[in-house]
This record gives C-alpha cells, sequence and structure tokens, in this order.
C-alpha cells in the first residue's frame, strides 16, 4: 500500500485511500485546514459502491511537504502525480469547501483525466466580476480572508498562533465557529462520530505547521491560476442556502459561467451539512 508519493520536484505528499481496492477512483480533496484523514463516508458504503477514494495533504498540511507561492492551479500537477503513482487513468474529483476552488482547478486543467467534479459548499475566484465576494460571509471569514488580500504577512502571523491552539487542542477550532453555525451544523458537528473524525483531521492538518492553511488562504484569494468557465467536463456545484463560511452565491456565479454545471441547493442546509451530502455526491461523481 502506498502512504506518500514523491512529486518530480523531490516534495513528499502524504496520502490515504478507503474503500474497494479495485474500485473506481475519485480523489476527495479536503477543507482547509483540513488533510487526508477528513470526514468521509464508511468503508462499507465505499467498497459497496465500488467507489476507491483517494485524498491526500495538500502540501503544507499534515504529512506534506509545503510548496510556498502555490495557486490552486497546482493542485493538477499533484492530483496527476499521486494518480500516476496508483496507475490511475481516469478519475473523478470532489473538493469540499476549500478544497473545491481545486476540484475545479482539476477538472479545467486535466479535461482528459477526469471523468466529473464535484465542488461542494466551495467559493468563486476573489474578485470575480458581479459578485459582491463577501456578502452573507461571517465576519471572522470576512476578516481571515480581507487580511489574506491585503497584508499577507499579517495573514500568516494571525494563523500561526491559532494553528498552534487549535493543534493543542482541535476542539478549539470547532468553538470558534460556533457562534456562526445554524443548529443544524452543530448537530451534525456534534455527533460523535462526526466530531471525532473532525478533530482527528484538524490535529493532522495542524501537525507539523500553519503553512498549509496559510497558503491555501493565499492561493484561495489570490489568482486562481484558470477560468472555472473553460471546464467542458461535467460539474455538480452543491452548497446549502444557509452556509456564511462559504456563501451560496458563489455557486450561483459559479453555475452561470461553467457549460454542463448541475447547481444543487439545499434551502435548509449550511455548511457542515456537505458532510452529510457527501454520499449523494459520490453516487453522482460514479454514475458516468
Amino acid at each position: 500500500m502506498h502512504d506518500h508519493v514523491r512529486t518530480a520536484d523531490g516534495r513528499r505528499l502524504r496520502i490515504e485511500i478507503s474503500g474497494h481496492p479495485r474500485g473506481r477512483p475519485v480523489f476527495l480533496l479536503h477543507g482547509m485546514p483540513g488533510s487526508r484523514v477528513g470526514p468521509r463516508p464508511r468503508s462499507l458504503f465505499l467498497y459497496q459502491r465500488g467507489a476507491r477514494l483517494i485524498s491526500y495533504d495538500r502540501p503544507g498540511y499534515g504529512g506534506s511537504d509545503r510548496r510556498p507561492g502555490r495557486r490552486v492551479a497546482d493542485v493538477a500537477d499533484d492530483v496527476v502525480q499521486v494518480a500516476d503513482a496508483l496507475e490511475l487513468d481516469r478519475f473523478a474529483v470532489a473538493g469540499r469547501s476549500g478544497g473545491a476552488p481545486h476540484a475545479l482547478a482539476c477538472a479545467a486543467l486535466l479535461p482528459g483525466r477526469v471523468t466529473r467534479a464535484a465542488a461542494m459548499v466551495g467559493l468563486a475566484p476573489h474578485g470575480a466580476p458581479g459578485l459582491d465576494w463577501f456578502a452573507g460571509m461571517a465576519p471572522s471569514n470576512v476578516s481571515e480572508f480581507r487580511a489574506a488580500v491585503a497584508d499577507p504577512e499579517r495573514f500568516a502571523a494571525g494563523i500561526i498562533p491559532r494553528s498552534a491552539r487549535i493543534r493543542e487542542n482541535p476542539a478549539r477550532l470547532l468553538e470558534e465557529l460556533r457562534g456562526d453555525l445554524t443548529a443544524d451544523d452543530w448537530l451534525i458537528v456534534s455527533d460523535n462520530t462526526v466530531r471525532s473524525m473532525l478533530l482527528r483531521n484538524y490535529r493532522e492538518a495542524l501537525r507539523k505547521s500553519a503553512y498549509g492553511w496559510i497558503d491555501d488562504g493565499l492561493a484561495i484569494t489570490g489568482p486562481w491560476g484558470f477560468d472555472p468557465a473553460s471546464i467542458q467536463v461535467p460539474v455538480l456545484l452543491w452548497h446549502g442556502q444557509q452556509d456564511v463560511f462559504s456563501p451560496a452565491s458563489h455557486s450561483a456565479w459559479l453555475a452561470e459561467r461553467i457549460p454542463r454545471a448541475t447547481a444543487v441547493l439545499e434551502p435548509r442546509a449550511a455548511h457542515f451539512a456537505a458532510l452529510r451530502a457527501l454520499p449523494r455526491v459520490l453516487d453522482w461523481l460514479l454514475a458516468d
């Protein structure tokens, strides 16, 4: 079994594989902060669906080496190198939250290899024409993203001590978010199984440093390196109407521009409801 891949430039990418060992491959790109051990359907569900789920730590998170200055588009090169190491020709891609723009990058830049892509509770490019990027967003996220845009050093200086506190006690992150969670979201993250997965995910994400989180924030608010309108493969955009971490208007903006997009908007759902929707999204990804 592979547990890491060495890239052409010598970096280590830590990977995790679950589900059917010979199943149809699906890359699951984690959120921000996040890691390869983030929430996912149970292995039995994946096995029964004939799915082989592949996730890896984006550079700077968990067991993966940092790639300073990375753009969202750079994910495509890393995904290809993991796929090549696993001898995978074609595969689907799903991304949740901070992983959603990265899933769209794979769809745009790897049309000969990506069969379908799903972007769940994701963001549109910062500065997207006709979109008020911060409208409907929680003040904490507005402050964090504005700092990433205007003063990257101040943004990093804020994330480093915050990351250290969360690494020491991952439950702190859920407590920080609690004031912005809907009742439904709080119910989801309070489930013992989900909570255990999230805490393990956050601890692993920040185990070595804060730079995965920092580089994600800078990449998502900077130029992505591709145009979502260039995507030609089928894309599912899933969003909860009540989401204040990545407002649903972002998926609506993307849906108007991606030619083969299917938009699903859940009126009563918010951000963490994407965890509940993931099995259905995987069924869609495997339906090709």
